[in-house]
């Protein structure tokens, strides 16, 4: 049988407490439904759409799914393009999904007619996948360093080292 040196034992047991100071960010992604029952359609009222995105967190990796019937499209375009509903070439000529792959200003119009003047475009910010800091007052409970973990760590460590000692003798 081999023997478990302290040095092994040591570095192993520092491995596994590492180990369990590591946060794994495992939030899934959205996928938002445009317009919710609306659809992508020419809206009503021409700030739907931006009341609408308001009330929603977009985060890279979520999907915004554009369902539409009867005869609309939706492009990305730039700041510009949105702002004046300038009619573009590269449109989705049927409903589908878009996947969010980068953070920052993300802008949607539909190019049919009129449609973007009357309100059927939508603009986004979408916020990177990175958790955000903890405030001050929450930083007490969700640090690594919480005495619920140091404490048996080093219990652990004091035990194992006096094992690992007394075995050698």
């Amino acid at each position: 049988m081999k023997m478990v040196t302290r040095a092994n034992l040591t570095a192993w047991l520092i491995a596994m407490i590492a180990a369990g100071f590591i946060e794994v960010d495992t939030v899934a992604a959205a996928t938002y439904m445009v317009g919710d029952g609306l659809g992508w359609t020419v809206p009503s009222n021409v700030s739907y759409y931006q009341s609408w995105a308001a009330s929603k967190t977009f985060m890279v990796g979520d999907k915004l799914s554009f369902n539409w019937t009867g005869t609309h499209n939706v492009a990305e375009v730039s700041k510009a393009e949105y702002d004046n509903c300038t009619k573009v070439v590269s449109v989705l000529g049927s409903s589908g999904d878009i996947q969010l792959l980068k953070g920052g200003s993300h802008y949607y119009i539909c190019t049919v007619d009129s449609h973007c003047e009357l309100g059927q475009k939508l603009s986004i910010t979408v916020g990177s996948s990175t958790a955000a800091p903890t405030s001050p007052s929450n930083s007490a409970s969700s640090t690594a360093f919480d005495s619920s973990v140091l404490v048996p760590a080093f219990v652990t460590i004091a035990y194992l080292s006096l094992l690992c000692h007394n075995t050698r003798h």
